[in-house]
């Protein structure tokens, strides 16, 4: 084993059913006397029921959160925050909610504590993205890292199957490309083991019963070990296309990955030979991205970007926008071949044998 550096950062972690209830303590630890309950508006009765033991201790609710955080969404929010006198906030629901609360975190320099609701993981990483002029801008920065986490898995029990699985195939995508990254060291490397298994185990299950307590456990936990990867590891191809493709043209974000996700594995995985090995061992296949594929298809998730929304005359624009400011890859970016991909994935063919 070679020597290696590693500087963790993590949220403190309150995982477990009924782990909700640890919220009034958590909220005290923060130092927090008036919080500012972020959702999106199909979460703000959820937000409510799950906030009310806060009492006095809640300032308001801003129930606007929108996906791929757009600017004008991330404003309206500071000037609520200013006016009601908060001093923190609590987001609870999925990647769109997070990522507000990541926004206002940075700008404003506050702490955030967040209960997820879906398998997003991006409340684990000190990565933001904000959406403005139809682009989508991404960064790190230490200060959007939530203060706690509190993974409870009876709160995604009424999560639908569709949402379930998109949100577990996106987490998956998280620690897939982290095994190609050149960050990768044996702690991560069986972060990503550990969260892949227990994602790709969780979904058929999700989809066959969406009430089994146990599988949606094994997701959260999952979601929970990729998240922490993503935020340590450098992402590629498979990221900067999803990036691209939700800031551009505003698919919807779980939904774009879960597409994406087997035709970026089968343009990378050729050139990342230590990544293919694990993977085909984690997944028992000599074909990573047609299981992948398989798995999506099976629980009746989406496999084309043309059902999400996209036009076959994007795909000019969305290849040349992915050629530039590249990801860190481990395959460089061909013109022809990224076409094919894209091609494959609006279609939604099964993906091409490892190009």
């Amino acid at each position: 084993m070679n020597g290696f550096t590693f500087d963790y950062k993590s949220p403190r972690v309150i995982f477990g059913a009924g782990s909700v209830s640890t919220l009034p303590d958590e909220v005290s630890r923060l130092g927090a006397h008036r919080v500012l309950i972020l959702s999106t508006r199909e979460q703000r009765i959820l937000s409510a029921e799950i906030t009310r033991t806060l009492e006095d201790k809640i300032a308001g609710f801003f129930d606007k959160a929108t996906m791929h955080v757009p600017e004008a969404v991330i404003q309206e929010a500071e000037h609520v925050f200013r006016d009601v006198g908060a001093d923190s906030v609590v987001a609870v629901g999925g990647g769109s909610t997070t990522g507000l609360a990541k926004a206002l975190s940075m700008r404003l320099d506050v702490p955030s504590l967040v209960v997820p609701t879906t398998y997003a993981g991006s409340e684990m990483t000190t990565i933001w993205g904000i959406t403005e002029h139809g682009l989508k801008k991404t960064g790190r920065d230490p200060r959007v890292l939530p203060k706690t986490v509190i993974y409870d898995p009876r709160l995604t029990l009424e999560l639908p199957v569709g949402i379930s699985v998109t949100s577990a195939m996106n987490a998956m995508a998280h620690a897939m490309e982290g095994l190609y990254s050149i960050e990768l060291n044996p702690i991560l490397e069986s972060m990503c083991q550990q969260g892949i298994c227990a994602l790709f185990a969780a979904v058929p299950r999700l989809a066959a019963k969406p009430a089994d307590v146990d599988a949606r456990t094994n997701a959260l936990f999952g979601a929970w070990m990729c998240g922490t990867a993503l935020s340590h590891l450098g992402m590629g191809l498979h990221h900067k296309l999803c990036h691209t493709l939700g800031g551009t043209l505003n698919l919807p974000h779980a939904e774009t990955h879960t597409v994406v996700l087997p035709h970026a594995m089968a343009y990378n995985l050729p050139y990342a030979p230590r990544a293919r090995s694990l993977l085909e061992t984690m997944l028992n296949t000599s074909d990573v991205p047609s299981a992948l594929f398989g798995l999506a298809r099976n629980a009746g998730a989406p496999i084309s970007l043309a059902e999400l929304g996209m036009r076959s005359d994007d795909i000019s624009k969305v290849r040349a926008l992915a050629l530039r400011d590249q990801y860190p890859n481990p395959r460089p970016l061909d013109p022809a071949a990224l076409t094919a991909l894209l091609e494959d994935a609006f279609h939604g063919r099964k993906p091409s044998s490892m190009r």
